[in-house]
């Protein structure tokens, strides 16, 4: 095998979805700047948007999302093609 392939810094980070405040901890190389207190040991910490226990695939429900409005927005701005 190849030397010097992979990442030799692994380390736990807790990864922490933030739609539902739910956190886990796993092993991973990403580049953090904040940490996370997770049973009195902190971890570097990974925001997430979606995650397994927030995603519809995995929950079995659905939730319609309108942030800032999409909707409206798409129809204030294709109105002036309307005849």
């Amino acid at each position: 095998m190849k030397q010097g392939l992979h990442p030799e810094n692994y380390r736990m980070v807790a990864f922490k979805d933030m739609s539902n405040d739910d956190v886990f901890l796993t092993k991973s190389t990403v580049d953090t700047k904040e940490t996370l207190e997770v049973d009195g040991v902190e971890y570097p910490l990974f925001k997430l948007e979606i995650s397994r226990t927030s995603h519809p695939f995995y929950t079995g429900k659905s939730k319609l999302v309108d942030t800032a409005g999409r909707i409206d927005k798409f129809k204030n701005k294709y109105a002036k093609f309307k005849k």
